[in-house]
């Protein structure tokens, strides 16, 4: 096969970047498809003229873009997802009358009473206090509601060892900017949230991505990657792993929390979902609570719109994520963090949660039987499920044509890590849509789509 040599655009840039353009329009073109293999450095500087260092920096500069993927001793890779956009949210509206069946909202026709919430607000003791500045970390009560609310995922901690962050995604954004530099190392599921991928990428932070079988991480890949490269930390969804919906069993976390104290691994566990799940398991965190920052946030099972989320975290971490927490946003809002802690407190949160499992159970057995004759994982009461899709359709093609039916979805693409080959799949929200008229009917019109040829 022809060694892949770019021409490089003429102008005053430097050479490097110059190099980085090159590969990103050649992406952008499909002459670079996902997957394919780069030469190596020495060979490209060789074709090219160049030096080696200005290899090294242009590739450098095409992996910060999201373009490329490069593992010691494998090589460098056009990302998997390098044409996809990642973003769960798109800038540009919607066509109207989309079905919106990509974006796994948390049912808002089912949020709490707002205005009842509020009433309880007002007659609090000074209640124009949640009006000004406070610790970074929160109110006491409300790293007390946090601890509380933790528990709720099966981790034992304490007001002391908890900060209240604005929403999931900032509490990730402190854990990365807190507890990691730029250039580090997170080992990653090969598929795997989005949202940590396009932070981490801002970031300048790389996700080694971990190979999976339908019980989630494989340890023995997970301790080759440590081995191979300087991995710092490990970012985990153990109970309703987004986008596959699979659960990590006792052994497998035995395992892993294993590892982490092995190689001196800090863990993120974000179970954004698992409090959507029928059965719950000792977090990861319960095991090797040392090490571990465990993400309890309220906006995929209560309200998206609170963003309040908290991070229980062991004692070296709390100043490194109160200075993140600092430097972001100064301070979770107080009137929001007030409000969870009331629904928290007076188990209405416990209350919602069971009345929206209750309808993304009902709204999953609609999706059983849509997709009878397909294969699919999910479990009753989760807010998503993970479809095959039957040859040749792939996940990019299937977004495609759902999108042109009128049907917002998401391929597997978007989920990939690295230079990780994304499978024949898509992920289906069950609970974009409040109106479930409309999400019968995107149901209909996705299982049509699979009887067409792509």
């Amino acid at each position: 096969m022809t060694m892949y040599v770019p021409t490089l655009g003429g102008g005053d840039r430097p050479l490097y970047l110059a190099l980085a353009d090159a590969i990103e329009r050649d992406v952008a073109s499909g002459a670079l498809p996902p997957g394919a293999r780069l030469p190596t450095h020495r060979e490209l500087a060789d074709g090219l003229g160049l030096n080696v260092s200005t290899v090294t920096r242009g590739y450098r500069e095409a992996e910060k873009r999201g373009l490329v993927s490069a593992t010691v001793g494998r090589g460098t890779f056009v990302a998997s997802d390098a044409t996809a956009a990642t973003a769960m949210v798109a800038f540009e509206p919607a066509a109207p009358g989309t079905i919106d069946m990509g974006l796994a909202s948390p049912l808002h026709h089912l949020d709490p009473d707002l205005a009842g919430g509020f009433r309880r607000i007002a007659r609090r003791k000074s209640p124009e206090s949640l009006l000004r500045y406070t610790d970074p970390r929160g109110l006491p009560e409300h790293r007390e509601a946090g601890a509380a609310w933790a528990a709720r995922y099966g981790v034992k901690t304490n007001a002391a060892n908890v900060v209240v962050c604005a929403g999931s995604q900032h509490a990730l954004t402190c854990c990365l900017t807190g507890l990691f530099r730029p250039g580090d190392r997170i080992a990653a599921d090969a598929l795997t949230y989005p949202g940590i991928k396009t932070l981490a990428s801002m970031l300048g932070i790389r996700l080694a991505p971990i190979a999976m079988d339908d019980q989630g991480m494989l340890p023995d890949s997970l301790d080759a990657a440590c081995r191979r490269d300087p991995i710092k930390g490990v970012y985990l969804m153990p109970g309703v792993q987004n986008p596959t919906t699979l659960t990590m069993p006792p052994a497998r976390r035995e395992a892993v929390a294993g590892l982490a104290r092995k190689h001196d691994l800090i863990l993120i566990e974000d179970d954004a979902y698992a409090l959507t799940a029928p059965e719950r398991l000792p977090p990861v965190a319960s095991l090797a609570p040392e090490r571990t920052a465990f993400v309890a946030g309220l906006s995929k099972s209560v309200a998206a719109g609170l963003r309040i989320a908290f991070l229980a975290a062991p004692r070296p971490f709390l100043k490194p994520l109160a200075q993140s927490v600092l430097n972001t946003i100064w301070m979770a809002p107080p009137l929001s963090a007030e409000l969870a802690a009331a629904w928290i407190n007076d188990r209405t949160a416990d209350q919602i949660i069971e009345t929206k499992r209750a309808e993304a159970a009902r709204r999953y057995m609609l999706a059983c039987n849509a997709f009878e004759n397909l294969r699919f994982r999910g479990k009753s009461g989760s807010f998503f499920l993970w479809l095959d899709l039957p040859e040749p359709w792939t996940g990019q093609a299937f977004e495609n044509r759902a999108r042109q039916r009128g049907v917002n979805t998401f391929g597997a693409q978007k989920f990939a890590v690295g230079e990780t080959p994304p499978p024949r799949a898509a992920r289906i929200s069950l609970t974009g849509e409040n109106d479930l008229e409309r999400f019968k009917t995107g149901l209909a019109i996705l299982a049509d789509i699979l009887r067409e040829t792509p």
